[in-house]
């Protein structure tokens, strides 16, 4: 009986124990995984600038009587997808295309300025030829060549490769860039038409046939009165 007895008390004792056991042991377990809340919280990191040409823009503007262009590349190019690092400026009115260089923008930025295509500058920067205009017969007269084409509704591109519109107009009739003021000596023969700083624009690819050229009205009626007198 007293064998029983023992028995019996040593099973329950073993039972408390492995009952005091498994509950120690369950918050240590619950201690060791991590809240559900905390699972998942880190956001990825934001995707890489994609390919563009944000920031690039081109300003005109008359630099002693004469139409330049000042031109800013801006390449963003963070994985090296871009096919070319060669920068144009494309202007077109829809029939006729300039493809003016501006130079290479490896280093992701590039900036120079350049004469508006058909106007020229003597040695001293004064205005020796305006597009849409030559000099024949010892005076200025208005012709539909000499890029006059690009002094009428106009639109402009930089493209390297990605491209991007720009705004871009001849400026106004009214300033001394619409056309020669006094009688003077054109741009002597042999001479660059375009000069350029900060780019290569030593070559002019023209596409496409010459449109009539805007006429600018004080200019017409300047040349008016020379024939007369």
């Amino acid at each position: 009986m007293e064998k029983r007895h023992v028995r019996a008390t040593a099973v329950v004792a073993a039972a408390l124990w492995t009952t005091v056991m498994w509950a120690g042991a369950a918050p240590a377990s619950a201690e060791s995984s991590p809240p559900p809340e905390d699972v998942g919280s880190y956001a990825p990191p934001p995707p890489p600038p994609e390919l563009s040409l944000v920031g690039s823009s081109v300003d005109v503007a008359c630099v002693r009587d004469v139409p330049v262009i000042t031109y800013r590349v801006v390449l963003t190019d963070p994985s090296g997808v871009s096919t070319s690092h060669d920068a144009f400026l494309i202007i077109t009115d829809g029939v006729n295309r300039v493809e003016l260089p501006l130079g290479d923008v490896s280093s992701g930025e590039l900036s120079g300025s350049m004469l508006w295509p058909g106007a020229s500058v003597d040695a001293a920067g004064n205005g020796t030829g305006w597009p849409g205009w030559v000099f024949r017969d010892g005076e200025w007269v208005e012709t539909d060549g000499n890029f006059g084409w690009t002094r009428a509704d106009i639109r402009a591109t930089i493209e390297v490769n990605p491209e991007m519109p720009v705004p871009m107009a001849y400026p106004p009739a009214t300033s001394a860039c619409a056309g020669p003021t006094v009688t003077g000596t054109p741009l002597s023969a042999g001479s660059a038409p375009l000069a350029a700083t900060g780019g290569d624009a030593t070559a002019i690819a023209v596409v496409g046939g010459a449109a009539l050229a805007a006429i600018a009205v004080g200019a017409t009626v300047l040349v008016a009165r020379r024939r007369r007198a």
